[in-house]
């Protein structure tokens, strides 16, 4: 479909979210793959695990398994071009005077959703990797160096938005906490994260021991800055609520607690893996399924409340089904995406690792069933999104198809 192009002034940084929640819909395919087909020999499932499988699977079998590459190939090429349009979008957005006054409000925070997206990227070119290059695991160890350099880059880039960002509000004390009512502060926390679990694959991962310690140092050192900072804002974000009430467009972001817990859930996993293999240090399947259900729980919770609150603020009813348009919208996916993520790391590690269901068992195709609905849920709710957010408006009789701020892409 025709995209909106040369936003300019009108542009957000949040647009980086469509592109985030493809990145992460990309990953949700790939969990079918890596927690149903047998993969032994390698930590993660590899091209040379599924072609074999495929072969001498049934027919059915067989095609989930196609549907499931399908489906990581279709998100990550619509999570690459809309990282690709949003850099194009984001330049021009930063020549007008717009962009000034942006990065001095409350909003400029939002400029987080950047390295978030980037590190975002270097996952999916990995998972793609994975899947479809064969023999890659046999070279995997050359590209462990080059993936922690690259989270090295994204995780300074988002440091420096972070300082910039909160030393400016703590000399000067401009950050107006009256309009700090949402917890969109949180959008920093979400990048510190995410390049703390991009480290945190190479720990697990690598038996090469200096890139196994900085993967882990690195990891550590991110979701410690996460940690604080998380706790800081939520406490801040929380109160000026209770004060002032949610920020109406804004409360989606109630919600951005449920993949933080996610990326970090799954960057504690890989640490335990990397501990193990590296050092020694042991984790027990029942330690595992503990830190998954408190996870899975509090996800739950503001799930629950996020929910309730959006219903009460009408937001869903403008913003989703509605004639309202905000791009701050898009946070609605990566929550789908993280508890279904999440969900299946509970379901394979905590349970079925555990000996509590028995896996392809009935208990646990209902649970997976579950999950496979809100993936379903929350891809459909972003094609609603794209085409309110992203599709150019044809333009009036008499006017030429190629105005500036409308043109062609795919979506």
């Amino acid at each position: 479909m025709s995209q909106i192009t040369n936003l300019r002034e009108k542009y957000s940084p949040a647009y980086f979210l469509a592109a985030l929640g493809n990145g992460g819909l990309t990953i949700t395919f790939f969990i079918f793959l890596q927690f149903m087909v047998p993969h032994k020999s390698t930590p993660i499932v590899t091209f040379d695990a599924i072609r074999p499988y495929l072969s001498t699977s049934t027919p059915l079998v067989a095609g989930l398994i196609v549907a499931a590459m399908a489906g990581i190939l279709y998100f990550a090429v619509r999570h690459y071009r809309l990282l690709a349009w949003n850099i194009r979008e984001y330049r021009l957005f930063k020549q007008t005077d717009a962009y000034a006054s942006f990065k001095e409000s409350n909003k400029g925070v939002s400029l987080s959703a950047i390295p978030l997206t980037l590190a975002m990227g270097i996952n999916v070119m990995f998972v793609l990797g994975a899947v479809f290059v064969p023999g890659l695991w046999n070279v995997v160890e050359y590209m462990f160096p080059a993936a922690l350099a690259g989270f090295l880059v994204v995780g300074i880039y988002a440091l420096r938005i972070f300082l910039e960002f909160f030393s400016r509000s703590l000399a000067t004390g401009k950050l107006d906490c009256s309009k700090n009512n949402s917890l969109s502060q949180l959008i920093t926390v979400f990048a510190f994260s995410m390049v703390g679990v991009g480290f945190a694959a190479s720990a697990a991962m690598s038996q090469v021991q200096i890139t196994l310690a900085i993967g882990l140092i690195g990891s550590i050192f991110f979701l410690s800055a996460a940690a604080l900072l998380g706790l800081i804002t939520l406490v801040l974000g929380f109160r000026s609520m209770l004060e002032n009430g949610v920020d109406r467009e804004n409360s989606a972001s109630l919600w951005i607690v449920i993949p933080i817990l996610t990326v970090i859930g799954i960057a504690l996993v890989r640490l335990s893996h990397g501990l193990h293999h590296g050092f020694e240090v042991h984790a027990e399947p029942g330690q595992m399924l503990v830190l998954l259900t408190v996870l899975v729980s509090v996800q739950l919770l503001f799930g629950s409340l996020g929910y309730q609150v959006m219903k009460r603020v009408g937001y869903f009813d403008e913003f989703v089904y509605g004639e309202g348009k905000s791009p701050v919208s898009y946070a609605l996916i990566c929550p789908g995406v993280a508890l279904f993520v999440l969900g299946m790391f509970f379901v394979h590690l905590g349970l079925v690792k555990t000996g509590l269901i028995g896996k392809f068992s009935i208990p646990y195709f209902v649970l997976v069933a579950g999950l496979v609905f809100l993936q379903v849920k929350t891809i459909v709710t972003m094609r609603m999104l794209d085409r309110k957010l992203l599709r150019a408006e044809k333009p009036a009789a008499g006017f030429d198809a190629g105005v500036e701020g409308q043109g062609v892409g795919a979506s």
